[in-house]
């Protein structure tokens, strides 16, 4: 039993894979940055470790999803090249400018802002212009782009913005042979000479998500962003398991089970009974439950590791437990059940409860929640160091 097996629940997270797994994206995308995307604390992995090892890995930028994400690593001391997107009306631009993050903008609404924010602090703003070619979210529509390009243009004359970049996002790069994938491509390479022909000269341009980072390689440009990919878990089934990208999943989700005991058969299990045992059995109990991230739609499905055999979730899952149904088995309480992790002991996936759930693996991780440590290993920067260490 390791050291943190006396954690109620636990989710152990693997810097050392983490960091092969940025090596791994490098490679796939030879001659383009890449962007380490720690939004959603690295999704659910926590963030500041997962963006010290994704820099110790090579990421040149991190990204995040708000400024106040992009503060809290700055207030981490993470330093190097960082961009925020999802701005509202309002929002700290000073602050980002003042801890040199570059910042997104996707209309002249934002660009106002940023400017007039600059302007206060006596600096330049780093700015990315969005352009939406075919999302539908955030960024600026092609019929608005001059108006944005334009003003760019001229807030960069009066030195409050410097535009260092020129980016999209797909809304399906993870569906191999989509027709948006190309479109969207030939509407961004059009939005990009637009602006490069009115004189912006932007550091970086770039599209690529994870799936399009491992699938499609005209995509790449200057910079790749990768976030799910470099937490190990494919972007979709379709695409390929982690091990086809020669990725590994770094989140492994771990419960000491609270208790164990015998049961007649007939015994009605959990909320509404939706579960009886067919038979005379053994039943444990694992303290985790939807207020922690586990999936109430997993309720009957989801599939566990526990006393040694995969089991699956008896009846519904409550807010801070489920049950197992361990066929008559009897580990003794405290024993490790292994929700997920990268199977090296045949314990399920993030993939596996997603499927379970009717959902993605994104979220499986992401919404994994507070009430869940964190354990950290290999948090040194050595990729021979063993883990733990």
């Amino acid at each position: 039993m390791n050291e943190t097996a006396s954690l109620r629940a636990r989710a152990e997270i693997d810097l050392a894979a983490l960091r092969a797994n940025v090596r791994v994206l490098r490679a796939r995308a030879a001659g383009a940055q890449l962007m380490a995307v720690v939004k959603a604390d690295a999704y659910g992995h926590g963030a500041v470790p997962c963006a010290r090892a994704a820099r110790e890995a090579g990421a040149t930028w991190l990204g995040t999803a708000t400024p106040q994400e992009a503060l809290a690593l700055r207030a981490a001391g993470l330093d190097g090249r960082m961009l925020c997107w999802l701005w509202t009306p309002g929002g700290p631009w000073r602050e980002a400018i003042e801890a040199d993050v570059d910042v997104s903008v996707s209309g002249m609404w934002a660009l106002r802002e940023v400017t007039g924010a600059a302007a206060a602090a006596g600096r330049t703003a780093r700015i990315h212009l969005k352009a939406d070619t075919g999302l539908g979210r955030a960024g600026c529509q092609p019929a608005d782009w001059p108006e944005l390009v334009a003003a760019a243009r001229t807030a960069e004359r009066a030195g409050t913005v410097r535009v260092t970049g020129l980016w999209s996002h797909f809304a399906c790069a993870d569906e191999p042979g989509h027709p948006s994938i190309t479109a969207q491509l030939d509407t961004f390479r059009d939005m990009v000479a637009y602006a490069e022909k009115a004189g912006v000269e932007p550091e970086v341009r770039h599209i690529a998500n994870s799936p399009a980072t491992l699938t499609v390689p005209e995509s790449h440009f200057d910079l790749v962003r990768t976030g799910i990919a470099m937490y190990g878990i494919s972007p979709s089934p379709e695409l390929g398991t982690p091990a086809d990208f020669g990725l590994r999943p770094v989140m492994t989700l771990a419960a000491s089970l609270a208790l164990v005991k015998r049961v007649p058969a007939g015994h009605g299990i959990s909320y509404g009974h939706h579960y009886t045992t067919p038979r005379e059995t053994t039943l444990g109990l694992v303290p985790l439950g939807y207020a922690d991230g586990i999936p109430r739609h997993a309720s009957g499905r989801g599939p566990i590791l526990a006393g040694g055999a995969r089991r699956t979730i008896a009846g519904r899952v409550a807010m801070d437990q489920f049950v197992v149904d361990l066929d008559g088995d009897e580990p003794a309480a405290g024993s490790e059940a292994v929700l997920f992790g990268p199977g090296d002991r045949g314990e399920p996936s993030a993939e596996d409860w997603a499927e379970a759930a009717g959902t993605i693996a994104y979220e499986i991780v992401t919404r994994i929640g507070g009430r869940v440590p964190r354990v950290h290993l290999g948090a040194a920067a050595t990729d021979d160091a063993p883990a733990g260490s």
